[in-house]
């Protein structure tokens, strides 16, 4: 008995560009410890280029999550990565520890403070960066390190919101597999290893797109994949969810062949959510108001659907 295979929405995307992409490009991070190195992946062609600053999961690295990022550069946007100080080797006992979580948002508006200086260092780039059209996006930790420019806060030891590091800068943001709320929602390990996993969605303003997987368990919370969708149900700004059928945390393999610990390999789903984010970005950021109404209505219209999209 022959089964057939959901296949991504067909929405219309354009022809893709050539890809240059540059790394290590340094840059001064003074309260770091060390200088911060970013990737740097464009469109060989195009002007006004628009800006995704991109923040990696735990242990990974600027290296990873080339399905999204070569996609995203080849359909016109300009993609930085920086490798975290998590994926550097810190020692428990190194003073920046605790801190991690905080200098992780640092990175992110450093690269928008030196917008310049990384058009200078790659070839060719230079006085094409669209510097008003900018979003910020990420995959597990990283998203959760994304939405603190968007406007996620992390609740102190008291429960009560920490300081904003909202970047009105950011028009929009892509969040995949984001965590949820920490309190009684965290396991003992995470609670006692990652406090910072504690939330607060409510200033959460800026329009985002949550992508979770309906097979995501984290061992990180006691409950189930649900958790991955609280950005969605708690912020102001997360104006849509896209929850894939059978995902787990590796949304079917966006981090790319460098991390093998992808469970669920699916290029059908990564398909899916190259469109589906693309599609959003555009709309967004004010490059195509049609983009994004035209990947929801191609979903629904899809027989064998890998996953649903949800709007507020």
């Amino acid at each position: 008995m022959s089964h057939t295979q959901p296949t991504a929405v067909d929405v219309p995307i354009g022809a893709a560009a050539s890809v240059i992409s540059v790394r290590p490009i340094t840059l001064e991070a003074p309260d770091r410890g060390q200088d911060l190195e970013v990737r740097v992946s464009a469109p060989t062609t195009g002007h006004d280029l628009p800006v995704v600053v991109f923040s990696h999961g735990m242990t990974l690295t600027m290296d990873d999550y080339a399905p999204l990022v070569d996609f995203w550069a080849a359909h016109g946007f300009v993609v930085i990565q920086p490798t975290h100080l998590d994926s550097l080797n810190v020692a428990p006992d190194d003073p920046r520890a605790p801190l991690v979580w905080r200098i992780r948002t640092d990175d992110l508006t450093g690269i928008l403070n030196q917008l310049d200086v990384i058009e200078a260092a790659v070839p060719g780039l230079a006085g094409r960066i669209d510097h008003g059209r900018i979003a910020a996006a990420g995959h597990s930790w990283g998203a959760q390190t994304a939405s603190t420019l968007t406007g996620a806060r992390v609740l102190d030891a008291d429960g009560k919101p920490g300081e904003s590091m909202t970047d009105p800068r950011v028009g929009a943001a892509v969040l995949l597999c984001l965590p949820g709320t920490g309190g009684t929602d965290l396991t003992p390990l995470a609670a006692e290893y990652f406090p910072f996993m504690s939330p607060n969605f409510a200033e959460l303003k800026t329009p985002s797109l949550m992508v979770a997987g309906d097979h995501d368990q984290s061992p990180l919370s006691v409950r189930g994949p649900d958790w991955f969708t609280d950005g969605y149900r708690l912020s102001p700004g997360a104006t849509d969810l896209l929850t894939l059928f059978g995902a787990e945390h590796g949304l079917g393999g966006i981090q790319g062949s460098n991390d093998t610990r992808t469970t669920d390999e699916s290029p059908e789903r990564v398909a899916l959510i190259q469109q589906i984010t693309l599609a959003y970005l555009r709309t967004a950021l004010g490059l195509d108001d049609g983009a994004w109404p035209a990947a929801r209505e191609a979903v629904v219209a899809t027989s064998d659907p890998l996953g649903r999209i949800d709007s507020k």
